[in-house]
């Protein structure tokens, strides 16, 4: 597989895999956006590489009327184009069943704007398992998978692109040389290709469970939109070099835009800004025609980039313009392309925030985010003070903190560059959690859904950790419709022998009391009376 010359092609592929390896992770709303926003990324490229690949088609037509000799390139460009149409068609299609099989989108005017226009369990996972790698039954019939089908596609694509690429080598066309090493070379640069090796590699049974297998709806989106994209790489790769043999490659100049790069749009003051200046989509047959200016003073340009840097003398938001100016050597026009970029100085400041809320619990990990404007993370040290507390670092930025005593003033104490900062937090016990018989609260139940529970469960709503709180036991009170109560003290959270008697004696006009619930949660020393449940046997 080749490596993508284009800075946004390399970009996106590099996001790709980024993004792919996070599927790993419990993946959080920002991610899932982040997986349309992938999406929608790699779509913008594929336009442009169709109106790119749509120029080169237009600029053999003009060349074909003038030399008719160069025909046989011209129909093996529309022959790749048209291949590639049809893989891209069919992948739109499974996007759409796709959208199916997530229950639909939600409709553009959607009052969640977070989730307008995306499938509605864009993050189950189940989805993307039974559609391309196990197969689904429906409508009583068992439907195979689509992964083998998609994989199978990829291949003869790519086996079509390269028959069109070895029928031109085959060809005697006056005034190109193509060699076989040429033919060679283009092949190896084809991108669209299955990478049997890597899912061999880490064990997986298959390419579609590797690609797909409990994946979230959202993440296969960019994943198909690659396989196009790949598509479309492959068919600009062969009609640039099929335009290459007759001297019509053009220099194309799509969506410009003046870029300014930077480590960081946020400076201490005293410190230095330095940004790289340069025009995206550059060409480095064009190196020697651009020129750029900063705030009217003109930059040294490098490798089609500007070095620019500047020392701020006081604090608050600072901007420059870019004029970006491009002559291009086939027409000799020169069209300037500007753009104001902003950046922000400020002071030296500690930042200390609990990702949960802003209390620690006893009993779970309580994640903390630690960091301070102008000072690595390398060199911050933090410490707790107060609850019992224990503290340990999980990452550049991330803790996790343990404690075990009630308080209201557990301080983080952060210092380092020169800076010391401390934050207090208050210490509480986990909530109180809720008593239910299975998922059901009390009132009035059916007498079957009634017999079919096993006991009482805690449960923790609203709660923003992973804990789980158990009950140790509780008193069942059975009044039969006029008749004596029997009653039973149950020592844990399933029913016991004598408890499981008296619920399968339920009838209709009988209560049941679930009294004295008793529950004991993560970091508690001793059990808590939680609340109480009567349920009424229709």
């Amino acid at each position: 597989m080749s490596i993508p010359k284009e800075p946004r092609q390399l970009m996106i592929n590099l996001m790709y895999l980024v993004l792919t390896a996070l599927l790993a992770l419990n993946v959080s709303a920002e991610v899932m956006n982040a997986f349309f926003s992938l999406d929608d990324s790699i779509s913008s490229t594929n336009n442009v590489l169709g109106e790119a690949n749509e120029k080169i088609i237009t600029s053999l037509e003009a060349t074909v009327e003038e030399k008719p000799n160069y025909k046989p390139l011209l129909t093996a460009s529309r022959e790749a184009q048209s291949v590639v149409t049809d893989f891209i068609n069919y992948i739109d299609e499974i996007r759409g069943e796709l959208d199916e099989q997530a229950g639909g989108l939600y409709p553009d005017d959607f009052k969640d704007k977070a989730k307008a226009g995306k499938p509605k369990r864009y993050r189950d996972k189940e989805i993307p398992t039974r559609y391309f790698v196990d197969g689904q039954e429906a409508l009583g019939v068992q439907q195979e998978p689509i992964g083998p089908e998609i994989k199978q596609r990829i291949e003869d694509t790519r086996n079509k692109l390269v028959e069109i690429v070895d029928n031109v080598a085959q060809l005697k066309i006056d005034g190109t040389n193509i060699t076989p090493q040429m033919i060679e070379g283009l092949k190896d640069q084809i991108s669209l290709a299955i990478d049997d090796e890597t899912w061999q590699e880490y064990k997986k049974p298959s390419w579609s469970d590797f690609t797909f297998g409990h994946m979230p709806v959202a993440a296969c989106y960019p994943i198909l939109r690659k396989f196009q994209n790949d598509a479309k790489n492959s068919e600009a790769t062969i009609l640039g070099f099929l335009a290459k043999q007759v001297g019509q490659t053009v220099i194309e100049f799509d969506a410009f835009e003046p870029v300014a790069a930077t480590e960081k749009a946020y400076i201490i003051k005293g410190e230095t800004y330095s940004a790289e200046v340069f025009l995206s989509a550059f060409s480095s047959q064009a190196a020697e025609n651009i020129s750029m200016r900063v705030n009217g003073s003109p930059l040294k340009i490098v490798d089609g980039k500007g070095q620019y840097s500047v020392t701020p003398g006081s604090i608050g938001e600072k901007e420059y313009k870019v004029d970006i100016s491009v002559t291009n050597p086939f027409t000799n026009e020169t069209e300037t392309y500007s753009k104001t970029f902003r950046y922000e100085v400020g002071e030296r400041s500690v930042a200390v925030s609990a990702d949960k809320m802003n209390v620690f619990y006893i009993g779970v990990d309580n994640p903390l985010s630690v960091s301070a404007a102008g000072v690595s993370s390398n060199d911050l040290r933090v410490s707790i003070s107060g609850g019992g507390g224990k503290i340990r670092k999980v990452g550049s930025n991330n803790f996790v903190v343990n404690v075990s005593e009630v308080t209201q003033n557990c301080r983080i104490t952060v210092s380092g560059g020169g800076l010391t900062d401390t934050k207090e937090f208050r210490v509480k016990m986990i909530p109180d959690p809720v008593a239910r018989l299975g998922n059901l609260n009390d009132g009035g139940v059916q007498n079957g859904t009634f017999k079919a529970q096993a006991g009482i469960i805690a449960w923790l709503d609203n709660f923003d950790f992973e804990a789980r709180c158990n009950i140790v036991g509780f008193d069942m009170v059975y009044q039969p419709k006029n008749q004596d109560v029997i009653t039973n003290a149950n020592a844990g959270a399933t029913f016991d022998d004598k408890s499981s008697r008296m619920i399968r004696q339920a009838k209709a006009g009988d209560t049941y009391y679930f009294r004295n619930i008793r529950a004991k949660c993560p970091g508690d020393k001793i059990t808590r009376k939680i609340n109480s449940l009567v349920f009424t046997i229709r």
